[in-house]
């Protein structure tokens, strides 16, 4: 089965290592392009970002890439992976910066980690947090498929996401407070962690990726 993956290029990410990864697990071709037509030819779609909301959101709006993320999600119906800051960009607004509205594809906040984020007895906790993490998985999903439940994945993020509906929710992390790390809606998944850095499991969910049909 051939799989080509076009993936979102809005100048904000770590697209190249993402791009090596998804060939490394058998993408048959990846375009790291904001290019619409590219974009919506492809066979399934991936959506990173690193950064600050409000450079992230202005050029997604700059270069219009919200317009064709919403045909492939809405109209096209392509499987859509969201990581990261990408997962961030999606929730209705983020705190970051004051305050951003972001694209409001997925209902839901982005807040901040406290100052005094505390751990289990009074440890402080380090705001990026930065590092691996277990997940755990709250609803079985085709993108956990030979992934243990409390894998840990790699993460880094000051901003944490909370969705309205709940039942959207397919992993969480407790870093302090308990957050959203994977959610899914139809034929969109969206992670705060780093599948490409998460070595040999992070790998086998991008394989995973590759496989699903997006229902």
């Amino acid at each position: 089965m051939t799989s080509v993956v076009a993936v979102i290029d809005y100048g904000m990410g770590n697209l190249h290592s993402v791009a090596s990864a998804l060939r490394h697990v058998g993408a048959s071709e990846v375009f790291v392009t904001n290019d619409k037509d590219q974009i919506c030819s492809a066979d399934r779609i991936v959506f990173p970002g690193v950064g600050a909301i409000r450079d992230c959101m202005g050029e997604i709006k700059r270069l219009e890439c919200d317009d064709p993320l919403n045909e492939v999600i809405f109209n096209l119906r392509l499987p859509v992976l969201a990581i990261c800051v990408g997962m961030q960009a999606l929730m209705t607004r983020s705190e970051e910066n004051e305050g951003v509205d972001c694209l409001n594809i997925i209902e839901g906040k982005v807040k901040r980690f406290p100052d005094d984020l505390k751990g289990l007895g009074s440890d402080i906790l380090k705001v990026p947090h930065m590092g691996w993490n277990e997940v755990i998985q709250t609803v079985p999903h085709p993108l956990w498929d030979g992934i243990p439940d409390r894998t840990r994945f790699y993460f880094v993020h000051s901003y944490w996401v909370r969705t309205q509906d709940r039942l959207q929710v397919v992993g969480g992390v407790d870093y302090g407070v308990k957050f959203d790390a994977a959610i899914a809606k139809d034929n969109l998944f969206a992670v705060q962690f780093h599948p490409e850095k998460s070595h040999e499991m992070g790998l086998r969910f991008l394989k995973n990726f590759l496989a699903w049909e997006g229902t």
